[in-house]
């Protein structure tokens, strides 16, 4: 999964902040979908990598996830946004498996 998040995270467009996101997440039903972070000038117009992913998920009918990969290139661990944490809480349960990491190998993984 760290390879395939490493690649996407290449898709990014963040030339604004310049923090880079890739995510995938997995459905109940075992499939995958990515995201990335694209900024836009408008903040408002912004959207988040697990946002992005939810709604590739959601738009191919899957509304139940069992994990979430988040990668940054950033030396540190970013966690979810609070925008991102509301979108959470309304598709995965409190077992689902975050797996917060960063491009150097930095990683946690935990429930919510």
């Amino acid at each position: 999964m760290k390879e395939k998040l490493k690649e996407l995270i290449e898709n990014s467009y963040a030339p604004y902040s310049n923090c880079h996101f890739a995510c995938i997440v997995e459905t109940k039903n075992g499939n995958f979908y990515e995201g990335v972070n694209v900024e836009n000038a408008s903040y408002g117009g912004s959207i988040c990598a697990e946002r992005n992913a939810i709604n590739n998920a959601v738009s191919n009918g899957e509304k139940e996830f069992v994990a979430l990969y988040l990668m940054t290139d950033l030396p540190h661990l970013a966690f979810p946004c609070h925008i991102c944490k509301q979108t959470l809480v309304e598709f995965f349960d409190n077992k689902a498996l975050f797996n917060i990491m960063n491009t150097e190998g930095l990683s946690k993984v935990m429930t919510f």
